[in-house]
């Protein structure tokens, strides 16, 4: 469902990701991690299409990005760590302007929205100005949106930045319900435990290359670690790597 084959990215001299391959199957919940400057958000972006890799090759459902990104793009739900919305819309306008934007017809998006928007806690706002939004709100708006054409892909950058416990819940759980019914979800997170808890298998990306990708017993065996959880075998297999 994403395949990156070769996937290097040059700013200048500094290399920030260099030569990543990875599969990401269809209904998988695949997390990505990696410390501070490691190479994620330039991977998120990578995938997403926001950004051209150096070279490499970046298909989504078996579409390549450079050749159709459009049509690339369309198989593809963003839900980024810091959403840009446009704040003198609506909730419902907003989500009528991503629909128009998707392709999605216009006799689905109203009842699409109300329901996304119910299930985000968002129906009893979706007349008022986003402005008005709390930054929480604001992120359940996005993620809403992201869903509002049924993407086959979900990409999601830090996912519970600003949500209260009930909306990490809600997220973790649809998350899961996703990956059930077949989305393939790509999330990089800092939350070692998120990661741990909800992901089927996670890759570990360090000075811009993927340093380890598994489950939790696969990637105690390439940290070397007997036991423990995912952060013993993060912090050993990013460790490793600092070392001369």
């Amino acid at each position: 469902m994403i395949e990156l084959q070769g996937i290097h990215k040059r700013y200048g001299r500094y290399e920030a990701v260099r030569d990543l391959s990875l599969t990401v199957r269809r209904g998988e919940l695949f997390g990505f991690i990696g410390p501070n400057g490691a190479g994620k958000t330039t991977t998120i972006r990578i995938i997403s299409g926001l950004l051209a890799p150096t070279r490499g090759t970046v298909r989504i459902d078996g579409i390549d990005m450079a050749r159709e990104p459009v049509r690339a793009k369309r198989r593809i739900g963003l839900i980024p760590d810091r959403p840009f919305l446009y704040e003198k819309l609506t909730g419902m306008e907003y989500m009528r302007f991503i629909a128009d934007l998707y392709g999605v017809e216009l006799g689905r998006t109203d009842g699409r929205a109300v329901e996304l928007l119910e299930m985000f806690r968002l129906s009893d706002r979706v007349h008022e100005l986003i402005e008005s939004y709390s930054h929480g709100m604001k992120q359940r708006l996005v993620m809403a949106s992201a869903l509002l054409h049924a993407p086959a892909v979900v990409v999601v950058d830090e996912p519970m930045v600003g949500l209260d416990p009930e909306g990490i819940k809600m997220v973790r759980d649809l998350f899961r319900r996703l990956a059930g019914e077949g989305t393939t979800l790509f999330m990089s997170t800092h939350t070692l435990s998120l990661a741990e808890d909800v992901c089927d298998r996670i890759g570990i990306i360090h000075n811009g290359g993927l340093v380890a990708t598994g489950g939790l017993e696969e990637l105690r065996a390439a940290a070397r670690v007997a036991g423990g959880g995912l952060e013993s075998a993060f912090l050993a297999l990013t460790r490793e790597e600092r070392s001369p």
